[in-house]
């Protein structure tokens, strides 16, 4: 069962909601790797989500059912090839 309960997390819906840019919900998020007040990284189903902005803070997660949100100011939302993830990591985002 285990590699059942994987596909169908791989195959989730992927949505994302911002309003007022100060609150932010997303869909089919997979794994958080890294948040604090300026830069939230995450892994979804469509590759890798870079929220950016000031005072962010998340409010949910869910990782069993894959929501997440998050609340503050909100300046920019980034996806990342996924290719670029594995060959260099978040020390390479952080040093371009």
């Amino acid at each position: 069962m285990p590699y059942e309960e994987n596909r169908t997390r791989a195959e989730a819906a992927h949505h994302i909601v911002l309003e007022e840019r100060e609150q932010l919900s997303v869909s089919g998020v997979e794994e958080v790797e890294s948040f604090d007040e300026n830069t939230i990284v995450m892994y979804t189903s469509r590759g890798t989500l870079i929220v950016r902005g000031q005072g962010l803070h998340i409010e949910k997660l869910s990782l069993d059912g894959g929501d997440l949100k998050v609340e503050g100011d909100i300046d920019s939302l980034t996806y990342e090839d996924s290719g670029r993830e594995k060959a260099g990591g978040l020390l390479a985002r952080l040093f371009r």
